[in-house]
């Protein structure tokens, strides 16, 4: 069952979407469940004050390192189990928990030809393309950064450089913009164990990134490839890149192991 109300990116639940959910879930505690699997901390509070089922907390990353963490926190204890994507987001509780990064699915995400590719998504093959897998909008992204580190990166160069985004395609068909691609470029504020840096690991396309997550664990030992602290780091692992013009080696860690 999901929290009622209606959101967008530009609006959340309210509380009291929150406490409707409440009626039901207390409704179904008592039925033929063995146990309720809260996903996103802030349903956690929910699920904790029916009194007959242990509870299972899966925290994805912002709901640990974004505005309401303090909460997942606090609550974590409580739970009789907490899974979370990275050691990371494991160092931040106390109480142990469960590190489960989400896999990848192989089947889907591959290398192809990168003139096929450009074929299928309809980019300029003369281009430099950098990857910005979001919608501008989604501010903890933060595609102002990725513009930003972008618009110098074409000033070092002698070729042209875009950045392109790509939001509302199915998630079947990123794997065509992810070959097409020269670079994969994260630069979100945080995360937890983003699924794109490893679809595009898998895809054996480079990636440069904000430090953030996991992302440098699952980078380690990937060339090329990249992971910033400062927006001249950004800027200089790009370029770097984008001169090599080289595929990075496929990814030993797509399905979340060493």
């Amino acid at each position: 069952m999901s929290v009622p109300g209606e959101y967008d990116r530009e609006s959340s639940r309210s509380v009291f979407d929150y406490i409707r959910l409440y009626p039901e879930v207390l409704k179904h505690s008592f039925g033929e469940y063995d146990l309720i699997h809260v996903n996103y901390g802030l349903t956690a509070p929910i699920a904790l004050a029916q009194p007959q089922l242990p509870v299972v907390l899966s925290l994805w990353g912002s709901d640990l390192t974004g505005r309401f963490g303090w909460l997942s926190e606090r609550l974590a204890p409580y739970c009789d189990a907490t899974i979370v994507m990275s050691h990371a987001m494991n160092e931040r509780l106390d109480c142990d928990a469960h590190v489960i990064p989400h896999g990848v699915e192989l089947d889907k995400f591959e290398p192809i030809g990168r003139s096929t590719a450009i074929d299928r998504v309809g980019w300029d093959p003369d281009v430099k393309h950098v990857l910005f897998p979001y919608g501008p909008d989604r501010a903890v992204k933060n595609y102002p950064r990725a513009d930003r580190v972008v618009s110098a990166v074409a000033d070092r160069l002698p070729d042209p450089v875009e950045l392109q985004t790509v939001s509302g395609v199915a998630h079947a068909e990123m794997f065509e913009y992810m070959n097409a691609a020269d670079c994969l470029l994260l630069t979100s504020r945080r995360e937890g164990s983003p699924n794109v840096v490893k679809e595009a690991m898998a895809c054996n396309l480079p990636v440069v990134s904000t430090d953030v997550g996991d992302v440098s664990e699952r980078l380690e030992n990937v060339d090329p490839s990249a992971v910033c602290r400062s927006d001249q780091e950004l800027i200089d692992g790009l370029v770097e890149i984008l001169r090599k013009d080289e595929l990075s080696e496929r990814s030993r860690v797509c399905d979340g192991t060493q």
